[in-house]
């Protein structure tokens, strides 16, 4: 064993254990896959990050570290908070960028730019295809979270690495209000081949169709004047900063069973992406998520001039020190 820098760092969130945790190993050469795999299942983390010197080929077209992300049973090819939580233990630990504007990860999607210079720090999401489900396929998901189609709006495939699957619903009450049955909704996502289904509310006129004029209760809940107010899990959370026009949940596959992730990078990065392009939702936005897991993430979206999404988030560092591993 070797004693090597770690952090436990919490992502979408400037207040600590309100955000989603990140264990981050800040060297991780010299570990197998399997070593890997093990420590992340030992932590019990949503996911668990390895920094490693970029490939020749990655640095040569400007990687400045490499990442490798695991859940508690698989590797990922890409996620999101794993992605701003790495880079902020990455540059807290001493990193120096190659390129005075972006730092460059280096995971199994490819080369992620992630801003670090103006506000939250910011990935800029991945490539996304998407496409159209079929109504008995909408039916068949809504029915195991205990909704109706009616109560969507739109609904989408989504893939920007990993694949999941977009509801656009009625109300942020609907959304807040989802039980679902971890069985059967295990059961369908693998019929489906999604790794993850999330639900979003917008809390804003479409600019297109007119659609979502609902106003987000609870979103207005966090709002107003500076103190705090006690979520559905009974936890202070701040009330001064919130702008959040999304209200977003999301349950993934764990390997194990269907759990839901307190704030989800790489879902809000492609709903961004998919909301945005059909005018569903408005260039800049942000989104909250963990409300029902008594957390308070807010995740910020963006789309620049030359149509590429930006996620970003506040990240704080609750645990810093060595791992034996």
């Amino acid at each position: 064993m070797k004693t090597r820098p770690f952090k436990q760092v919490d992502v979408f969130t400037d207040t600590p254990y309100l955000g989603n945790p990140l264990a981050v190993v800040l060297d991780g050469t010299g570990l197998s896959t399997g070593d890997m795999q093990h420590f992340a299942h030992w932590t019990n983390l949503s996911e668990t990050t390895f920094l490693l010197p970029p490939t020749p080929e990655a640095a040569a077209a400007g990687a400045d570290y490499q990442v490798r992300i695991f859940t508690t049973a698989y590797e990922m090819p890409f996620a999101g908070h794993p992605t701003l939580g790495s880079c902020h233990a990455w540059l807290q630990a001493g990193g120096q960028p190659k390129h005075p504007e972006f730092i460059v990860q280096q995971c199994p999607v490819g080369l992620v730019r992630i801003r670090h210079n103006t506000g939250p720090i910011a990935f800029a999401a991945p490539a996304l295809t998407r496409r159209q489900p079929t109504p008995d396929t909408v039916a068949s998901l809504t029915a195991t979270l205990g909704l109706s189609p009616a109560q969507v709006l739109a609904a989408q495939y989504l893939n920007n690495g990993p694949s999941h699957f977009g509801l656009l619903m009625d109300s942020a009450d609907t959304v807040q209000h989802v039980k679902p049955d971890a069985v059967a909704l295990r059961s369908a996502m693998k019929a489906t081949g999604i790794s993850g289904i999330g639900l979003a509310a917008v809390d804003v006129p479409s600019t297109s169709s007119g659609l979502i004029k609902r106003s987000n209760r609870q979103a207005r809940a966090f709002a107003g004047n500076p103190g705090t107010s006690a979520d559905t899990a009974g936890a202070a959370v701040p009330t001064q900063t919130t702008q959040a026009q999304l209200t977003v949940r999301f349950f993934f596959d764990s390997g194990v069973t269907v759990l839901e992730d307190p704030v989800t990078g790489s879902f809000n990065a492609s709903l961004a992406q998919w909301l945005i392009a059909d005018g569903l939702a408005p260039r800049a936005y942000v989104a909250m998520q963990g409300s029902c897991l008594g957390r308070f993430g807010q995740v910020h979206l963006s789309q620049d001039a030359n149509g590429q999404v930006w996620v970003g988030g506040d990240c704080v560092t609750c645990i810093d020190g060595s791992v034996s591993l």
